[in-house]
């Protein structure tokens, strides 16, 4: 069999720079060190004694606090920073690894810049032998500064040094990554936080931010390699006989069997949430593992806004304070009109502001919880320092469902054969399935009515009819060798609570809520629709766009100056946080013309989602998934910005 390319092999035309660094510790030391820290700080046994543990000392975590996480701010200017990528040996996730630092930290240091002003940002390379990089993830600027080599520029050869001098266009809460090989996961990346022209408009009395990552002691080319030959190594969830009982005393011998033969055809499990999980993964905030208890202080009465990043390579965090509500103002560093929560889903690159007012003289956990369940990071939000409060229990792992498989639901009229057309579970808020198949009252292929509505037209396109449900049937399936299933119900799911928080008895955040503050400038209708399809083989681990990898995928070509509507179908049973660099998509989401804008969009399983694109920004664009391992393993594409007369002679 031929051996498929990589997109870091493709996109440099052979040349090896995705080894990784050598096996750096005893994973099996680590993990029990792990879980022997989880479980006594989940039983508060931890308070007082993170002082003790490997690397870590009180000092350090407050002085962190302090100087790392809190936003300084200060009198506008333009900014000069150099940034220096080291292999260092560091106290890590409770022991001693080889990481990639950025001026000796992990993560690096708090870029803040100001709008309206120019930065000027030199990567000087001191490894060996490695190419690198530094993306600046979010960030308007032109294409050749945007870091991604073999696609932008070159990269960063060792001993030399690149410059990215640009002027500042926006505002708001983003990060910067290596995008080169594996780098990001061994600790390459940071926070950016930009400051407005204008007042704040969500002023807060103190900021901090928060930065969210996963860490391996495994080498993450032997764990990538892992998953290609297994792609289930990590998921120690599985359904077991037990669980077979359960399933034919709830749903009868008949459908069981119906339903395991259809996951089986899949080569897929219900319990596949993540593809690495905390078996390997400790989480970390702000550098520091759970049991070190990152702490933001604060005063009395103070408003405090939380710049919450997901800088990991592969976990979803489900984030909470319990006790606290939030009020999230901010996505993707845009302003969203304000909306009260208790609690998000923050999808890979993601970023998401936050207003939280807590009580006076009382600590609260910052809860950010593996979207799998298999662990989770925390901090601590105090007065005073040395405060802490209780960390939830670990809850319940979640389990895909038929939705998710893009099946349709019992009674749907499709062009399939009967025995795909398998019966739902009934919602949880007591809503009923309707005769047609769409679910009534619930978040599921909500309907639309044009009278109450004036946006359904503007989202005809994605199967919305005038009471009907929001669902569209897939077309004829011309995806390539790398796709293993196909949605053939694709949901509008952006009202749907994300992956395990459907059940939670309290409020969640969902994509629906998110309105922009403003209206997006461009109103021309689209001049161009183009479809995307998510697919993967789960199996052999193979992940692309359209079913082609990487090196067999020709650019997708956006005409400059034009509209673009860009649709995404997620062909797979697994969320992809896709990210298109370069530009802003518009989200059409039931906000009419107050589309909220975003640079990464999460698409969920068997779901379609629809954005809207200015090709204002001329240049060669990464266009990925930003699970690492799945764009690692293909699915990539570069966005092609040019005259429409370079592009038909291209």
């Amino acid at each position: 069999m031929k051996k498929r390319k990589s997109y870091g092999e493709a996109r440099r035309n052979g040349s090896e720079i995705d080894a990784g660094p050598p096996r750096m510790h005893d994973q099996q030391t680590n993990t029990q060190r792990r879980r022997v820290l989880q479980a006594m700080a989940a039983g508060g046994m931890l308070a007082g004694l993170d002082m003790f543990l490997p690397g870590v000392s009180r000092a350090d975590a407050m002085r962190r606090a302090g100087e790392a996480a809190r936003v300084q701010g200060g009198p506008p200017r333009s900014v000069t920073r150099d940034f220096h990528i080291r292999s260092e040996s560091i106290a890590i996730a409770g022991g001693r690894a080889t990481a990639n630092t950025v001026n000796h930290g992990v993560p690096g240091p708090l870029l803040e810049l100001w709008q309206g002003h120019n930065a000027r940002l030199r990567v000087h390379n001191h490894l060996k032998d490695d190419l690198t990089s530094i993306h600046w993830h979010g960030l308007l600027l032109p294409f050749e500064l945007d870091g991604v080599p073999g696609v932008s520029f070159p990269g960063v050869a060792a001993g030399d040094t690149f410059e990215a001098y640009f002027p500042v266009r926006q505002h708001g809460t983003y990060w910067y990554h290596s995008h080169a090989g594996f780098q990001e996961q061994v600790g390459q990346l940071g926070p950016i936080v930009i400051h407005p022209a204008e007042p704040e408009a969500n002023p807060a009395d103190r900021e901090y931010v928060l930065v969210l990552t996963d860490w391996t002691f495994e080498d993450p080319a032997r764990l990538f390699a892992k998953l290609k030959e297994s792609s289930d190594y990590y998921n120690f969830n599985q359904r077991t006989l037990v669980d077979l009982v359960d399933e034919v005393e709830q749903q009868g011998l008949t459908q069981t069997i119906k339903s395991r033969l259809a996951w089986n055809k899949m080569r897929m499990s219900p319990r596949d949430i993540a593809d690495v999980t905390g078996h390997t993964y400790t989480y970390l905030m702000n550098g520091q593992h759970p049991a070190a208890n990152w702490t933001g202080l604060f005063n009395a009465g103070e408003r405090i806004k939380l710049r919450v990043i997901n800088a990991s390579s592969m976990t979803y965090f489900n984030v909470r304070i319990p006790g606290l509500p939030m009020t999230v103002v901010a996505a993707d560093g845009q302003n969203i009109e304000p909306v009260d929560t208790d609690e998000f889903q923050i999808a890979v690159a993601e970023t998401y502001d936050v207003i939280v007012e807590p009580a006076p003289d009382k600590a609260y956990t910052i809860m950010a919880e593996s979207m799998d369940r298999s662990g989770y990071t925390r901090g601590t939000l105090a007065p005073r320092p040395g405060m802490s409060a209780t960390v939830p229990a670990l809850r319940t792992p979640p389990t895909r469902t038929m939705i998710d498989m893009g099946m349709p639901m019992q009674g749907m009229a499709m062009d399939d054969e009967s025995d795909q057309k398998m019966s739902m579970p009934q919602p949880h808020d007591g809503a009923q399935i309707s005769a047609m198949g769409g679910m009534a009252g619930m978040q599921h292929s909500q309907a639309i009515n044009r009278a109450t509505n004036p946006v359904a037209d503007d989202l005809s396109h994605m199967g919305m009819g005038n009471s009907g449900p929001v669902i569209a049937r897939h077309g004829p399936d011309k995806h390539g060798p790398g796709n293993i299933t196909v949605a053939q119900a694709e949901r509008y799911r952006l009202a749907d609570r994300p992956t395990g928080l459907a059940d939670v008895d309290h409020r969640v955040l969902t994509y629906s809520q998110l309105r922009n503050v403003s209206v997006p400038p461009d109103k021309r209708e689209p001049s161009k629709t183009i479809e995307v399809h998510l697919t993967g083989n789960m199996y052999r681990y193979m992940w692309s766009f359209d079913g082609r990898e990487y090196s067999q995928a020709k650019p997708i070509d956006f005409p400059y100056g034009d509209r673009i509507r860009l649709i995404l179908v997620n062909d797979t049973m697994m969320e992809h946080p896709i990210h298109l660099h370069g530009m802003f998509m518009e989200l059409e989401n039931h906000q009419g013309n107050h589309r909220p804008y975003k640079h990464t969009i999460s698409v969920l399983p068997g779901s379609r989602v629809s954005l809207l694109v200015t090709a204002d920004e001329p240049g060669r664009w990464a266009f990925h998934c930003h699970l690492l391992y799945h764009m690692e393993a293909g699915m990539f594409r570069v966005v092609r910005v040019a005259p429409a007369s370079e592009i038909d002679h291209a």
